[in-house]
């Protein structure tokens, strides 16, 4: 099947090759790297009608740029497909843009990282039955066995994906405390070895710790050559909204967000502020610089 595919980043790249690898037609359009095509309007010349153009790109001005651009350029019947980490009512506003032109949008929670050109992505795809159905051999092929379901209608494969994300954040969180208890521990414990016996037959036992263990392995139980700095890249916080949005208690996954929050500060003025006052009311030591 032919495709364009707009971003050759750690993920579009590696998509883009695991769909050449099936036999898929696909062109490529990317103004930092070397690809197929010059310049987005040389990308959809490169395609026939009915054409279909992933995008592959930062969630945000640019997703928002690039979909506005392919407006004034695809034509009835064509199809964009959002691989992103695009927020859904993002998606749902542009689903209705799009279909008001006679152009088909499709919005793709892509999940697997730089561990799916070989092992595959798990596809959460939203929108009409039709263009998913005639862009399933690409799902499929992108996707490990059993990795691709078509969600439901516009915006419902990027509300998952968004969930699936927020999900991530506390189980990452849960790891990063347990292992800095067993740190701290009276014992010299070999975190590397503990991550590795998880492993098997372990109920913890996941990816996420498969990855755990290859950390340790590669930087050392101290991991001394990585700082503690996490980011987090909108999903987790989209994530709570929507929560608070529908009365939902999601304690871990809030307290996972707020966590990544203070690993970025240097020195948290709410420390100072607690400080201070068991000094002035308890008469409690303080630290002075």
């Amino acid at each position: 099947m032919q495709l364009g595919m707009v971003g050759l980043g750690r993920m579009g790249g590696n998509m883009t090759e695991r769909l050449r690898r099936a036999g898929h037609d696909v062109k490529t359009f990317d103004p930092g790297v070397e690809s197929t095509a010059a310049t987005l309007a040389e990308l959809v010349q490169q395609l026939d009608a009915p054409r279909a153009v992933w995008l592959m790109v930062p969630a945000g001005g640019i997703t928002e740029s690039t979909f506005r651009d392919l407006l004034g350029l695809l034509e009835q019947g064509d199809t964009i497909v959002d691989g992103g980490n695009s927020m859904f009512r993002d998606s749902l506003r542009r689903h209705a843009e799009a279909l008001a032109q006679g152009i088909s949008f499709v919005d793709a929670g892509v999940s697997g990282g730089v561990w799916g050109l070989d092992n595959g992505y798990c596809l959460m795809v939203g929108g009409d039955p039709d263009p998913v159905g005639r862009l399933e051999p690409v799902f499929l092929d992108l996707a490990p066995e059993n990795g691709y379901l078509h969600t439901g209608p516009s915006g419902s494969g990027h509300f998952t994906k968004m969930v699936h994300n927020g999900i991530e954040y506390g189980l990452m969180q849960a790891f990063a405390e347990g292992f800095e208890i067993l740190k701290e521990s009276q014992w010299e414990l070999d975190l590397g070895a503990i991550a590795e016996v998880w492993r098997y037959g372990s109920v913890v036992r996941s990816w996420l710790l498969d990855l755990l263990a290859l950390a340790f392995e590669q930087e050392g139980n101290d991991l001394a050559g990585i700082r503690g700095f996490v980011e987090d890249s909108g999903e987790g916080r989209w994530t709570v909204f929507e929560a608070i949005e529908e009365s939902v208690p999601a304690p871990v996954i809030t307290a996972a967000l707020y966590a990544r929050f203070a690993s970025r500060q240097e020195e948290s003025f709410a420390a100072q502020v607690n400080a201070a006052l068991r000094n002035q009311f308890g008469g409690h030591a303080v630290k002075r610089d």
